[in-house]
């Protein structure tokens, strides 16, 4: 992308990202009880303090009842009704398998819907419903601090954040200056500054949140951030949110500044992420791209996912090639907002993030198979969760396998080697 990307979609490459690239397979590793796994995770903990880490941030939303396919974008634009799947075979199924009513994941209970709110009994409830499928337990986020901790005599924080799980761009917009303001609050309880880090590991569309927080943080003057702020300013302002009001105004105030977030780096990794905003590295420190991927491909390009009809219908129930739901949330679908001031507000944040709409135009993506934005590093991962089973609630079409508790450790030590070794 260019170097100040101003809030332009990626180019969907698939072009070799060349030493961009790394392969790795999930090992087994020691058990998240055993002496030996706290002992490598504070090796880790270790590694990351001499890097001047500060604080490790895990930010996820919720796999049940949030249409995490975007399918109802999809339904919206009628392309099934207008007839744009005639004569492809195979979309009737695939989109089966995708829309919220069939796909075999769960609703919240109680109609619990978005935006989720960032509690402690929403994420309970979290817990006790998923489980560590795409979702950073509170048990697993305290684990990984007093093993990184163990042998540290300045703590390293763990932060564990919800964000409201809207997968359209209005929510995300609306996440990405929530996420600002929390780290902003971080900087200033922590009194960190320009020597420290933020490391910051984001599942899912919470990816595509940091996304907008890079081109957000673009140390030049582009045209893109006030227009952005414009946009929800106005929303709140529709909406009578005057928190929303004010934690706008403590950003843009915060961007105005030379070195927002007091000049502290902060570092991201996304897993599984669908690839749709471009990244501006300017503004950030490391980037790093992490997906469940397994080669299915015959051209020699592994690097790519394989979106081939119908056969996909047959692969996909058993997660066969990996993260499905990386690979075909991507433009052109989403949720919707349920209001009409939502809805309006959205289309402006879209036609201004991302060029794309309509059934053909989201199958245009999809066959793109792209795994990975045109900025960062990028890690694919057999993360072995294709097992043979067709219950989806064992492996969410391969987009739970990254926060699972066994594969807690074998991130962790991705990530230090990626980022602060060598």
């Amino acid at each position: 992308m260019p170097v100040e990307n101003n809030f332009q979609h990626d180019e969907l490459s698939r072009k070799n990202p060349g030493d961009r690239l790394r392969f790795a397979d999930l090992t087994d590793a020691a058990s998240p009880d055993s002496p030996g796994w706290v002992e490598i995770m504070a090796e880790c903990g270790v590694k990351l303090s001499h890097a001047a880490v500060a604080s490790v941030v895990f930010l996820h939303g919720a796999l049940h009842g949030t249409d995490i396919f975007g399918m109802q974008r999809l339904d919206e634009a009628g392309g099934l009704k207008r007839g744009y799947s005639r004569g492809v075979s195979g979309v009737d199924a695939l989109l089966a398998a995708m829309r919220e009513e069939t796909n075999g994941i769960p609703l919240l209970p109680g109609g619990l819907k978005p935006p989720l709110f960032d509690d402690d009994a929403t994420k309970t409830l979290l817990d006790q419903q998923i489980g560590d499928a795409g979702n950073f337990t509170n048990a697993d986020v305290e684990l990984i601090r007093k093993a990184i901790n163990k042998n540290l005599t300045q703590p390293i924080s763990c932060i564990r954040v919800l964000w409201s799980s809207e997968h359209h761009h209005l929510g995300r917009a609306l996440a990405a200056v929530s996420l600002l303001a929390e780290l902003y609050k971080l900087c200033q309880l922590r009194n960190l500054s320009k020597r420290d880090r933020i490391l910051i590991q984001a599942h899912g569309q919470a990816g595509l949140v940091l996304a907008l927080v890079s081109n957000l943080l673009c140390p030049s003057s582009i045209t893109g951030r006030p227009r952005f702020l414009e946009i929800l300013t106005d929303y709140a302002d529709q909406t009578s949110q005057s928190k929303l009001t004010g934690m706008l105004e403590l950003v843009e105030s915060m961007l105005a500044t030379p070195s927002p977030l007091n000049g502290v780096a902060l570092d991201m990794v996304t897993f599984g992420t669908p690839v749709r905003y471009g990244w501006d590295p300017a503004g950030i420190g490391k980037l790093l791209h992490v997906v469940n991927h397994r080669n299915l491909r015959t051209d020699g390009k592994n690097w790519l996912a394989k979106m081939e009809l119908p056969q996909i219908t047959m692969e996909m129930p058993i997660a066969w090639g990996g993260d499905y739901v990386q690979e075909l949330a991507v433009a052109g679908s989403d949720a919707v907002p349920p209001t009409e001031l939502g809805k309006a507000a959205n289309k402006r944040m879209w036609e201004m993030v991302e060029p794309y709409d309509g059934f053909e135009r989201w199958l245009e993506c999809a066959r793109r198979a792209v795994r990975f934005p045109s900025e960062g590093r990028c890690l694919l991962v057999d993360y072995k969760d294709s097992t043979g089973s067709t219950n989806p609630r064992d492996h969410y079409y391969g987009h739970a396998a990254y926060t699972r508790r066994h594969a807690l450790l074998f991130n962790t030590a991705q990530i230090v080697h990626a980022f602060y070794e060598g």
